[in-house]
């Protein structure tokens, strides 16, 4: 993994907000708040702020940036899993369960962990 993979996070509850920063930096990645910076890995969309978060992946994806997407649910509707299969996007289902989030982002950006 580089020494910091920028994760863009959109997540509109702050105690879920801070525990995927702590979590995330933790695991050696750098989280960052509903950014736009083009150097950003990969974002990770909470559905509390999902059309913010789909609306960007779109804008993303229409302007050529194909970065590693994840979009966080709890009990998904099957039309939110083809809205995120239909935009190249991970759904992890909620409750997180351990570094789930932490192995997703690894997988779609294709890095390993460096012990």
């Amino acid at each position: 993994m580089a020494p910091y993979d920028t994760i863009a996070l959109f997540v509109s509850d702050p105690a879920v907000l801070a525990s995927l920063q702590f979590a995330l930096t933790v695991e050696g990645f750098e989280p960052i708040v509903e950014a736009t910076e083009p150097g950003a890995r990969a974002v990770v969309i909470d559905r509390g702020n999902l059309a913010e978060g789909l609306k960007l992946l779109d804008e993303m994806r229409g302007s050529g940036n194909q970065a590693a997407a994840f979009i966080l649910a709890t009990c998904p509707p099957p039309r939110l899993t083809a809205t995120a299969a239909a935009m190249g996007a991970t759904l992890i289902e909620k409750p997180l369960r351990g570094d789930e989030l932490a192995r997703a982002l690894r997988t779609g950006l294709q890095t390993e962990k460096v012990a």
